[in-house]
């Protein structure tokens, strides 16, 4: 692919180096926050951060063995259908398109979100540094279509991106739905809604509520867990799209079928999941996104969270293939569990 064309499949990464050693002063009134910090539902297992620190000094960061050249001609030789604006769209007509990682383009009717936008090239905090992206996003930024929210689920850097979210905001000035504190790190200019877990607000005749995950937050050594995490229900009517945003196995996945029932359509990670005995607090297997696709009752799910960056140990296609075999080993009555590539599109 010509890195040189008008269109853009990924970002320089904006330098944001001061995140890494400033200290948010914030304060909350939420049952979730208390001695400076918030908190997952379920306490962190006793010796795990100290499991995390250990296995994060002593591992040796890589790439996946991918040939980056390769992999962006490969996308740009294959044919794909594109995003547009539907202005007629009837509001039952729904569409998810996998951008990448945790990044997925929602279009029910004629309006368009995003979730997680993330079009850099390094998941850091300065270009060059940190885990780098080994395949371009599925849709270039001005292929999109005009997009009325962005979905934020947390602050890490894999899920924030500056340089992504600056874009879309000279284009678009769309708001930015997110956790509380979230809005520390962004831009005065941009327009950020931040809520607490069960929290909703309504844009148009969407319920944007913003669910509990199982996870933390931070972008340095000062930082850990100032800023709230989460998911989102983006609710039209009696139906809706779940974004789990990145988490853990935990029992909110049932307490929100408790709450909204069945989702029409559950986007859920699968990857950056190795060591198990450091991750399994803070993210999915495939065989626990499977689990959380039945608490949630899902009609159907879209796996996230893979692919895209090497964050952890296991291998880029272990995910895909380990979902697969628990598929296929489990009940045979269960909704569908889709995996696709980036820039294809799934009807939902």
């Amino acid at each position: 692919m010509d890195r040189t064309t008008a269109l853009h499949y990924e970002l320089p990464t904006q330098n944001c180096w001061p995140h890494t050693f400033l200290q948010p002063k914030l304060d909350f009134e939420s049952p979730q926050f208390h001695a400076g910090q918030f908190h997952n539902q379920t306490p962190q297992p006793q010796g795990i951060k100290f499991s995390l620190f250990k296995w994060l000094a002593t591992r040796r960061a890589s790439t996946w063995n991918v040939d980056r050249d390769h992999e962006f001609q490969q996308f740009s030789s294959a044919t794909r259908e594109l995003p547009h604006d539907q202005p007629n769209a009837d509001m039952n007509q729904w569409k998810v398109w996998f951008v990448g990682h945790a990044t997925v383009l929602i279009q029910i009717g004629p309006y368009n979100f995003l979730t997680d936008p993330v079009w850099a090239e390094f998941a850091s905090p300065k270009q060059g540094s940190g885990p780098r992206r080994v395949c371009p996003a599925g849709i270039a930024l001005e292929q999109l279509p005009h997009i009325h929210a962005v979905l934020l689920s947390h602050n890490h850097y894999d899920h924030m991106d500056l340089a992504t979210l600056n874009w879309l905001h000279k284009r678009f000035n769309m708001p930015i739905y997110t956790g509380l504190g979230n809005a520390w790190y962004l831009p005065k200019s941009f327009h950020v809604i931040e809520l607490d877990w069960w929290q909703s607000v309504q844009l148009d005749d969407f319920e944007i509520v913003y669910t509990p995950a199982q996870h933390g937050s931070g972008r340095g050594l000062r930082d850990q867990n100032r800023a709230l995490w989460g998911g989102f229900c983006l609710k039209l009517r009696k139906q809706y799209c779940f974004f789990a945003g990145d988490t853990g196995y935990a029992g909110h996945f049932k307490q929100i079928y408790a709450r909204y029932g069945a989702p029409r359509i559950a986007l859920l990670p699968i990857g950056a999941y190795e060591p198990r005995h450091v991750l399994h607090y803070m993210h999915m297997n495939p065989q626990d996104a499977l689990k959380a696709h039945g608490d949630l009752h899902a009609q159907r799910s879209l796996a996230i969270h893979y692919r895209t960056f090497q964050l952890t140990d296991e291998q880029r296609d272990e995910p895909e293939a380990h979902l697969e075999y628990t598929i296929k080993h489990s009940s045979k009555l269960m909704n569908p569990f889709y995996c696709i590539q980036e820039g294809r599109r799934m009807l939902v």
